[in-house]
């Protein structure tokens, strides 16, 4: 008996040993490999995360396509561009936190220029045209305007009405709202590069009539002007000025809230007043 029991806890021994031996000889699982990362996106650039304005943000300026066109956009005597809209939008740089570069246009190019993004707005008393409106992202108007036909002093008693004026040979801006008058009213007309340039071609005698922008006219021709001998014949429409930017901009708005903020502030009469138009400003 005492054998037997001996036998028996000497296999239970043995037993426990191997059973031991197994689990220490078991290979240990290895850990799971931690999954790599998804690869992270290239960030954004500026324009495409947060539209125009982190765009003009980025590079710390806002060009703006202008053309020689007082009292809207014009040098003073240093060659600095002031005027009612070069002022206006040096105070808008400011809200931005930017720097306002001027940039002359071919204003039959504006849109051109916008989409190619040689420039960031049109702002140079533009009118709001349905082509307009349908080529870019507008603000809200900001001045009242009207397209007026230009003549020389001496004669401006023969023409009361556009009717009058359909046999004189005109001089209008590419591309501009003059330009659309002129071929509403079936006029005769030659395309020049700017306003200026119309009023120095009727000046000189080259054009018998001119069709620009009254807020222009009323700047630049009549007494006290450079241009005494021109004066305003016929007043063809009405319109508004407005600011242009590429479409889904949203400097846009962000123009909308600092003009309604300047109007509201004073700021707008104020500059509208140093060039004497405070009269066209739509409130």
């Amino acid at each position: 008996m005492k054998k037997i029991i001996a036998l028996i806890l000497t296999l239970v021994l043995v037993g426990s040993l191997l059973a031991a031996c197994g689990e220490n000889n078991t290979a240990t699982e290895a850990p799971k490999a931690t999954e790599a990362p998804e690869a992270t996106e290239a960030p954004a650039t500026p324009d495409e995360a947060d539209g125009d304005y982190a765009y003009v943000l980025g590079k710390g300026t806002l060009v703006v396509g202008i053309t020689d066109f007082a009292p809207m956009d014009f040098k003073d005597d240093n060659g600095e561009w002031i005027g009612f809209d070069a002022d206006l939008a040096k105070e808008f740089g400011k809200y931005l936190g930017v720097d306002v570069v001027f940039t002359e246009i071919k204003w039959a190019s504006k849109v051109l220029e916008l989409d190619g993004k040689t420039i960031d707005c049109v702002w140079n008393g533009m009118t709001l045209t349905d082509e307009v409106k349908e080529a870019m992202s507008t603000s809200v108007p900001y001045c009242k305007n009207e397209q007026v036909v230009i003549v020389k002093a001496d004669v401006a008693e023969q023409y009361k009405t556009a009717e009058d004026c359909k046999g004189l040979k005109f001089a209008v801006e590419q591309g501009s709202a003059g330009k659309s008058m002129a071929e509403e009213n079936g006029f005769e007309f030659t395309e020049v590069k700017d306003q200026a340039t119309a009023l120095m071609e009727v000046a000189a005698g080259t054009s018998d009539a001119a069709v620009i922008d009254s807020s222009m006219a009323a700047a630049m021709v009549g007494k006290g002007t450079d241009y005494e001998n021109l004066v305003v014949a016929v007043t063809l429409n009405s319109e508004e000025y407005g600011v242009g930017f590429r479409k889904g901009s949203n400097l846009t708005e962000m123009f909308n809230t600092f003009f309604a903020a300047a109007l509201a502030d004073g700021t707008v009469e104020e500059i509208a007043e140093l060039y004497s138009i405070e009269g066209m400003i739509i409130k």
